[in-house]
């Protein structure tokens, strides 16, 4: 029978000390970046500010992004700041470079640190070489944890932005001669040439985005292609998986769907899944930002 999958309580990424979610309230954030304040929107902040009248801005920021009602937004800065700086993850010994861009990320999602956490436990007690996919790997801060616990690591993203960012991270965290692959390219046709070239890989990373194109304009739906690629991806597993983790940003996937998808892929090896959200520890109250959901399989082989 497949494994059934076992919901967990929201893991929190506690251990960074470059980077704090200061507060939230009226649909906003604060947060610290190293050594700048950034104010961002966040659709889960739903609650008002405490002890501030309802809208009234922050008074301590140097970055301030102003949602537009036509949709997207424009940053506002008090002072010039850098193009971009770096933060550290001390915990794992990485470093990104961060930047403002112009639809209000950073390139960074902090609250991913409890899976770099789990990916670099899982990679180091494996005791073996493991070969590591990551697909809509963005700016690769998991490839980065990946590679630094050991692992050779394949990323891949549509973006050549988002990879030549990924290479500038490795380098960052002294990985620039890791055996890291970076690839532009449409991640499911990628599966499908790799299964065609005979590769395999022991664990696989993706964070499937709702909606996207391809680096050739292909159209990805997250409804009609995310089975499609996973069935791909399974494919590409060697004799001897060793995991395999979904991050998600869409209200389209639930934690449970995420973990019942993962057992129906790999009910015929021994491992156990998992699932839940990520969340960041607000600095003001001591609440926590639900910020996104996982599902991990993991093998007990």
């Amino acid at each position: 029978m497949p494994p059934s999958a076992q919901r967990l309580p929201l893991l929190v990424a506690e251990r960074w000390r470059e980077y704090q979610l200061l507060d939230c309230g009226d649909g906003m954030k604060q947060e610290r970046w190293g050594p700048y304040t950034l104010v961002r929107p966040d659709p889960q902040v739903l609650w008002p500010r405490l002890g501030s009248e309802r809208g009234a801005p922050w008074e301590a920021w140097d970055g301030y992004y102003h949602r537009s009602e036509e949709g997207g937004g424009r940053w506002e800065f008090r002072k010039p700041l850098p193009e971009h700086w770096e933060i550290r993850y001390g915990a794992l010994n990485l470093t990104f470079k961060i930047r403002p861009t112009s639809f209000k990320h950073t390139g960074l999602f902090p609250e991913q640190a409890v899976n770099w956490d789990w990916i670099d436990g899982a990679i180091r007690g494996a005791g073996r070489p493991v070969n590591v996919l990551n697909l809509f790997g963005y700016t690769g801060a998991a490839t980065c944890a990946a590679a630094a616990a050991g692992a050779s690591v394949c990323h891949v993203d549509a973006s050549e932005g988002m990879v030549k960012w990924c290479r500038e991270n490795a380098a960052l965290s002294g990985l620039a001669e890791a055996p890291i692959r970076f690839i532009a390219d449409d991640c499911l046709k990628f599966a499908r040439r790799e299964v065609k070239r005979g590769r395999r890989y022991d664990a696989v990373i993706m964070d499937p985005p709702t909606y996207g194109r391809g680096s050739t304009g292909e159209l990805w739906r997250l409804e009609d292609h995310l089975w499609e690629l996973l069935q791909e991806c399974r494919t590409l597993l060697s004799e001897r998986p060793l995991f395999f983790l979904i991050n998600a940003y869409t209200a389209r996937l639930s934690p449970t769907v995420v973990g019942n998808l993962l057992a129906q892929l790999l009910h015929d090896v021994p491992g156990t899944v998992s699932s839940g959200e990520v969340g960041l520890p607000i600095q003001r109250d001591g609440k926590v930002l639900p910020c996104g959901i996982y599902g991990r399989w993991e093998s007990t082989a």
